[in-house]
């Protein structure tokens, strides 16, 4: 099965995926849920984390929350108890894979059924594992919700295990015979393109000695991400700022996020210096922990026969290399837009110098109008117009039948994400908070949940996953023809400018600063694979010149920010971020059709929702209209942004 990181170019089934929570700033993995989907939920600007959290107003209990406000999880199983069942039969079940190993090459018949048998097995894991995922976030807190969800997780381990076998042994199935038992069985034949994509891999697969002893080695290799996980998540102590109040409060990584944002700039510096300054200690450590990461990926590259960590990477989607290298090169040659952003940033905050700290400040005052979760819907549905009649009569109904948590309670998790099964409609967690952010919250995960509703209606199983690339283009795009009504509908010129200071803050956390740090990925694998040496110290300046190229003279780079080059958790997923770039670019050329009402469009668009795994994601998008191996999309973003700056710069000009 395809694991990140340990350069396997397998394409099969994905039994574990990333939810990733949707937080202010950043994207946050947490690879501990068993689902079909990536539940990609995140894009990496603010999202409601607001600055009050000196006098947290106290939570209600799940039970006192009306019932058309919570998802329905019986939808899944109707009870603990049918769970139970249903997790007894799986484990007994585990088996039936026992009678095809070895045998694959023998008949096309006997091959379709191991890969039938496979899936019927992994959806019902799926299932299980949604269940658990689901029970665990109502409340945290419950001991025998995280008892089953850890018991699910070894399960599916167990089922990994058992189905370890098939592809290994497909590939070990001539071509010719291979492509004589797809012309014979149309029960195989749903599988060709499953199969194409295994063969052309085969050249980077060792022979199975050589494939075991890599398998002992992951543990290994992947030791680097699970210890900057533990310093990240466990041994960081942060200390105390002063809120905008005046009183004492304990900073956390949620705080982090919502101080930036603060109107205070004291607060806004204390919080970073404070935030920042945890990881110090810690330096030498992370800079080791990147440092074997990245010189496991090249481990990977040379052992499988590619010539970079990059090649090895992309190939896994047929990404050609040209794509990643296109996009940092637009950024390169259109960096005055960012430029002028910090100048305009530094005039309209009055400071002499412009920190890190005030890269997220807001640039006009907010009215902070609250936006019930209601009327956030009818925004939502009203505003998604342009997807056509068909889109919002699908996108109400899911309001309306139970796909969405929305409130914050005790215990509950944390942030937003959307996630399903290829036999369940799609779920959403929110933590609705009323805000500007939650209102496109709400659009950019209703996004990914139609997204995967039209995929499993039009896909077979085995082909209803996503590959990142194109994951958050529904998404997104959501938001960007939501923001475009919003600009459209504003009636006053402050409130033109909160809504053209929010998408611009889009713009720079979602496109150039993943750039940013896709650049400093490259950067750093290209370091190793020329023979240099990796420390603490590499990373920092690498990184520091990275932040001040984009960002311009204006820009100060303090040394604390230079941490950014040691603390992100994504660095440890080889080449993970640039997608979050090209899929903002895609969304914003498709939502651009959208809005024009280009002929034909909204059926191209209903279409691309409805494609999963079926092809690679670059053919994907370009039988969607984009192309993502021309500069156009990329180039057409930097437009857009250059547009909204120079908007914004001429409304505050006014009198």
């Amino acid at each position: 099965m395809l694991c990140i990181g340990d350069g396997n170019p397998y394409i099969g089934l994905q039994l574990r995926s990333v939810i990733e929570t949707r937080r202010c700033g950043e994207y946050v993995m947490n690879d501990r849920v068993i689902v079909r989907v990536i539940a990609v939920s995140a894009a990496v600007f603010a999202v409601a984390v607001s600055t009050v959290f000196a006098q947290p107003k106290a939570l209600p209990r799940r039970a006192d929350i009306d019932a058309k406000y919570k998802w329905k999880v019986e939808d899944l199983f109707p009870s603990d108890e049918a769970w139970e069942k249903g997790y007894a039969s799986l484990s007994q079940g585990l088996n039936r894979l026992d009678e095809f190993e070895g045998k694959l090459g023998t008949s096309a018949d006997l091959l379709a059924r191991c890969l039938a048998v496979r899936d019927s097995l992994q959806l019902v894991t799926d299932n299980l594992g949604l269940y658990a995922s689901m029970k665990l976030d109502e409340d945290n807190r419950v001991n025998a919700a995280q008892e089953r969800s850890d018991r699910i997780s070894t399960l599916s381990a167990k089922l990994s295990s058992a189905a370890s076998f098939i592809e290994p042994e497909i590939l070990t199935i001539d071509s010719k015979v291979l492509d004589s038992f797809v012309k014979v069985s149309p029960a195989l034949a749903a599988y060709q393109f499953y199969l194409s994509g295994l063969e052309r891999t085969k050249a980077h697969i060792l022979p199975e000695g050589e494939e075991a002893l890599l398998a002992l080695a992951r543990p290994v290799t992947r030791a680097p991400g699970r210890i900057f996980g533990m310093v990240d998540d466990a041994d960081l102590a942060f200390g105390t700022i002063k809120d905008e109040s005046g009183q004492e409060v304990v900073l956390s990584k949620e705080r982090y996020f919502g101080y930036r944002t603060s109107s205070d700039r004291r607060v806004r510096e204390d919080a970073f210096n404070v935030f920042y300054k945890a990881y110090v200690p810690y330096m030498n450590t992370l800079g080791a922990t990147l440092g074997s990461s990245v010189k496991a990926d090249y481990f990977y590259a040379q052992v499988r026969k590619y010539p970079t960590c990059l090649e090895m990477s992309l190939d896994r989607n047929n990404i050609p290399v040209s794509v990643y290298h296109a996009l940092i090169d637009a950024a390169h040659a259109n960096l005055a837009p960012l430029h002028k952003l910090a100048a305009l940033r530094k005039k309209i905050l009055g400071v002499d110098t412009l920190h890190a700290w005030d890269l997220s400040a807001p640039l006009v005052k907010d009215r902070q109008q609250n936006y019930a979760y209601e009327d956030a819907v009818k925004m939502v549905v009203q505003g998604l117009a342009p997807l056509g009649k068909t889109y919002q009569a699908d996108l109400q109904k899911g309001f309306e039948s139970g796909w969405v948590d929305v409130y914050e309670t005790e215990g509950k998790g944390s942030g937003a994400y959307q996630t399903g099964t290829y036999s369940s409609h799609p779920y959403v967690l929110l933590n609705y908070a009323g805000t500007l952010e939650w209102v496109f919250t709400v659009a950019h995960e209703m996004g990914h949940a139609m997204n995967d509703y039209y995929i499993t209606r039009h896909e077979p199983f085995q082909y209803s996953g996503q590959s990142l690339f194109t994951a958050e283009v529904a998404s997104t795009c959501n938001e960007a023809v939501l923001m475009k009504y919003m600009l459209s509908r504003a009636k006053t010129k402050e409130e033109k400018l909160v809504f053209l200071n929010y998408y611009i803050d889009q713009i720079v956390m979602t496109f150039y600063r993943q750039i940013m740090l896709a650049e400093f990925e490259l950067t750093i694998h290209e370091r190793v694979e020329s023979g240099g040496a990796l420390s603490a110290d590499f990373f920092r300046t690498s990184i520091r010149d990275i932040f001040q190229k984009y960002w311009g003279p204006e820009l100060v780079v303090d040394s604390l920010y230079e941490l950014d080059g040691l603390r992100i958790p994504h660095f440890y997923g080889q080449y993970y971020v640039y997608q979050y770039a090209t899929c903002y670019a895609a969304a914003q050329m498709l939502s651009e059709r959208l809005m024009a009402k280009e002929k034909g469009i909204q059926e191209t668009y209903m279409h691309f929702l409805s494609v999963g795994s079926s092809k690679y994601p670059v053919d994907i998008l370009k039988d969607a209209g984009v192309d993502m191996t021309t500069p156009e999309p990329v180039a057409g973003t930097i437009r857009l942004f250059g547009t909204l700056v120079d908007q914004m710069e001429a409304l505050l000009a006014e009198k």
